[in-house]
């Protein structure tokens, strides 16, 4: 569909540039990136098929790990196979109601993964500060209204933004400056007053990123507290069993900060570095959870490295790979 810049027009399909300003790199760009979104969907997908098969894992924090992988998954076919399409076939074009959809499930799924994150601080909270009461706080039916919330709250917080959006039926340019439909870099495109949607933008984004770090923050600073009292040995244990999770959480919420900062002050900063900060946004984390959780959780190691070695290893040859490792 040609594009137009000099009136407003309703498009029936928007334009997806990638990455503006390496389109000579696409093709040597889709490599690494190909491998990061193959690893992500496998490894993620490892990781919820050995904790469901194997029933000593079906345990509060692992049920999360399941929850987290799936949530990884979708989060990762939501933009990678259109960017590896324009990547390696040129095609930009996208439908106008898929790019809403693609959006929605963007941001939404990266709201729910920020929910969960919330959910397994409070489960490593209640493990180490109040032990004697865990398994009677954190139950089979905290597990699913906790995963419910934090389903229904991406779901709340994020469908205005595609409906609103779909309410503007005039825009100045069909071209989206970016790799996938990003909620902002659609808005600047209405001709429209979009002040409302900016600031809504803004409302989610401090109710999700600053507010989940608050409350994950002092979760941790109350298990350190905790930790403390502990002896030695005892305390190591403990920590060890955070180690994943702050993994993951610097995993997901080092990569928003950067590309918030770079955003917001880098004025001087390439725009193909912004959106490149952005696709790291989405991929880094689906693929890094599923390594930190299958190197740092013995369980799902061992059952890796069986499938590896072709069949069940003897337990000394087992626990020697797994003090190299």
């Amino acid at each position: 569909m040609a594009t137009r810049n000099d009136t407003c027009f309703h498009p029936s399909s928007f334009i997806l540039l990638g990455i503006p300003g390496l389109e000579y790199l696409h093709f040597w760009i889709s490599m690494p990136f190909c491998s990061i979104f193959l690893i992500a969907v496998f490894g993620n997908y490892i990781v919820v098929l050995i904790i469901i098969m194997d029933l000593s894992l079906h345990q509060p924090m692992y049920i999360y790990f399941i929850v987290l992988g799936f949530v990884d998954i979708i989060l990762a076919n939501s933009a990678m196979p259109k960017l590896l399409a324009i990547f390696w076939f040129q095609q930009n074009e996208i439908d106008f109601h898929t790019c809403l959809l693609q959006m929605f499930f963007i941001h939404a799924f990266s709201t729910i993964e920020s929910g969960i994150f919330l959910a397994m601080a409070f489960d490593r909270y209640a493990a180490i500060c109040n032990p004697l009461r865990y398994s009677a706080t954190v139950t089979s039916s905290f597990i699913i209204k906790s995963t419910v919330l934090a389903t229904l709250r991406g779901v709340i917080y994020i469908l205005p933004l595609p409906l609103l959006l779909n309410k503007f039926h005039q825009y100045s340019s069909n071209v989206i400056v970016h790799s996938y439909c990003e909620h902002m870099a659609v808005v600047r495109l209405a001709c429209a007053d979009i002040s409302f949607n900016d600031h809504l933008g803004m409302a989610i984004g401090f109710l999700v990123l600053v507010m989940d770090t608050v409350f994950i923050t002092f979760s941790y600073v109350m298990i350190l507290r905790a930790l403390i009292r502990l002896t030695k040995k005892a305390r190591m244990k403990s920590f060890g069993t955070c180690i994943s999770h702050i993994c993951g959480i610097l995993s997901f919420y080092t990569p928003i900060l950067c590309s918030s900062l770079v955003h917001r002050f880098g004025t001087n900063v390439a725009h193909h570095t912004h959106i490149l900060l952005a696709d790291f946004y989405l991929l880094m984390p689906p693929m890094l959870n599923p390594l930190v959780y299958g190197i740092r959780t013995k369980q799902i190691r061992e059952q890796v490295l069986e499938v590896i070695c072709d069949g069940p290893t003897s337990s000394l040859e087992l626990h020697t790979i797994l003090d190299m490792c």
